[in-house]
């Protein structure tokens, strides 16, 4: 089983990567995480865009990833309450074309780390409203790791609490996805 990875955070050092970080070294035996780091690379989607000629080589690669996946993670910060520009701007060019495209079913677990007493939990919220109007089938548990610079040791190793949770995260993710290959 593979699933794609994604942190919403192009910040060097950033917790939402090292969230991912940790999922991979946690993954179920059996599941390979193939974490995206491109997301930098993605231009500006414009409604037009997409109808008006080839998909740019950046949305493609992010598009024929996704499909690739049997499931998709996706760790996102919190900017000003609301997902970060960058990662609102690829899942829409991910949600294209319109309603067939590679989320439609697809089961994604959102997380996320923030230095807030809140862990990002509204830009979880926003994410999972815009994963939901793609089509995708997001799972129910999720994971807002608050005060992030408390929960990683100098190594970017999560601490023991929070890797159970990510557990449970990962695990709930794989059984939906298993269940949609059953």
């Amino acid at each position: 089983m593979r699933i794609l990875a994604i942190s919403g955070s192009l910040r060097d050092g950033s917790y939402n990567t090292l969230l991912l970080r940790a999922a991979e070294q946690q993954a179920p035996a059996g599941v390979e995480i193939d974490r995206y780091d491109d997301l930098s690379q993605v231009p500006p989607f414009h409604g037009n865009r997409s109808a008006i000629g080839p998909v740019p080589e950046p949305v493609r690669e992010l598009q024929e990833r996704i499909a690739r996946a049997d499931a998709v993670l996706i760790a996102t910060p919190e900017y000003n309450g609301s997902i970060p520009g960058q990662l609102k701007n690829a899942l829409d060019w991910a949600s294209t074309p319109f309603p067939d495209n590679v989320l439609k079913g697809k089961p994604v677990a959102v997380i996320g780390a923030s230095t807030g007493a809140y862990g990002g939990m509204w830009a979880q919220a926003e994410l999972k409203k815009v994963l939901g109007v793609t089509g995708a089938r997001v799972v129910s548990t999720d994971m807002a790791v608050a005060r992030a610079h408390e929960q990683f040791d100098g190594d970017g190793q999560l601490a023991d609490g929070q890797a159970e949770r990510l557990a449970k995260v990962l695990d709930e993710l794989t059984q939906e996805s298993a269940a949609i290959a059953a």
